[in-house]
């Protein structure tokens, strides 16, 4: 799945989110993706594919990890960058 801006008003995400199998780790997921995206953005200072002359990384796609929580075990996709590693400090 790759990185979409979501123009999905709360409740369409709700009802994306209940048609899930287990509603509460979808909601988990994509709070958790959504962090790591600021905190690539902060990095780079840029908005991902933006063109700008602050921008300090590039992104390069990302990978599939796997975080085990008490809700139950749920695969992220963790943007990577060019150059350096992406610290999960959320996690």
């Amino acid at each position: 799945m790759a990185y979409q801006h979501s123009t999905l008003s709360f409740e369409q995400m709700l009802l994306q989110f209940m048609s899930e199998q287990d509603p509460m780790l979808a909601m988990l997921r994509w709070l958790c993706e959504q962090m790591m995206e600021a905190e690539v953005t902060a990095k780079t200072k840029a908005q991902k594919s933006e063109r700008t002359d602050t921008r300090t990384g590039y992104r390069s796609g990302y990978r599939v990890r796997r975080f085990d929580t008490r809700m139950g075990t749920m695969y992220l996709f963790v943007p990577k960058l060019r150059k350096g590693a992406f610290p999960l400090g959320a996690f």
